[in-house]
């Protein structure tokens, strides 16, 4: 799988992509990440790649020239899946969407800044618009690595035990339950005893049933109760 992720400040997600899971990934050559900046495509000296908006308004928006010129040098050196806009106005980013993404062959995540992108890049170019939650940050940088992990984590062979991804949280529509490693108790505080019986029908009916009781009192809305 191939990631390339537009950005208008790349240099923030340097340390972040070359690091735990991302790395083993790309060590493993299972995926390849590229980040491309837009300074890069801007065509006048100080290399300028936003403007102000029409109609007024405070901000600036990032100019349609070098979003479409990075995109259109990247498609004419392979296809593309999608071409991903991560936004706080997105679709909401899901276990599912990051299921269905990890099978993909080469995907563009664009982070936007400033106060935007022109919406010409959003109706011509977008394929896909995620947000990962209901709050506004300074740029999508954070969710442009938010959705690169959750997508990369799930590529057969990335995680050593393929089963751990398996249990996470949302992928059966539950909250994950409690997990406890050694020692068995710590300063008083037991492992629950049903972990330690080695009876594994009843350890799956302990672990269901509490990823149940977690969701109903967190997430209700998982189980369509909210």
């Amino acid at each position: 799988m191939r990631i390339d992720i537009i950005s208008a400040v790349p240099e923030l997600m340097t340390s972040y992509i070359q690091g735990s899971i991302l790395r083993i990934a790309q060590e493993k050559r299972l995926v390849e990440i590229h980040l491309h900046n837009l300074h890069d495509y801007a065509l006048d000296r100080f290399r300028h790649i936003d403007d102000t908006p029409y109609g007024g308004g405070a901000g600036m928006i990032i100019k349609c020239q070098p979003i479409f010129d990075c995109i259109e040098k990247l498609q004419q050196e392979r296809a593309y899946d999608e071409i991903i806009y991560v936004c706080a106005d997105g679709y909401p980013l899901t276990q599912t969407v990051c299921n269905e993404l990890s099978l993909k062959q080469n995907v563009i995540i664009l982070a936007g800044h400033y106060k935007g992108i022109d919406q010409r890049v959003r109706d011509y170019l977008v394929t896909r618009e995620i947000s990962i939650g209901d709050y506004v940050l300074s740029g999508g940088e954070l969710p442009a690595l938010v959705l690169t992990d959750a997508i990369v984590r799930l590529i057969p062979g990335v995680i050593g035990n393929a089963e751990s991804a398996l249990e996470d949280s949302f992928q059966n529509g539950l909250l994950e339950p409690p997990q406890y490693t050694k020692p068995s108790e710590f300063r008083g505080m037991r492992v629950p005893e049903v972990l330690l019986s080695g009876n594994h029908e009843r350890i799956r009916q302990w672990r269901e049933q509490q990823a149940l009781e977690k969701t109903r009192l967190r997430r209700p809305d998982l189980l369509g109760e909210g």
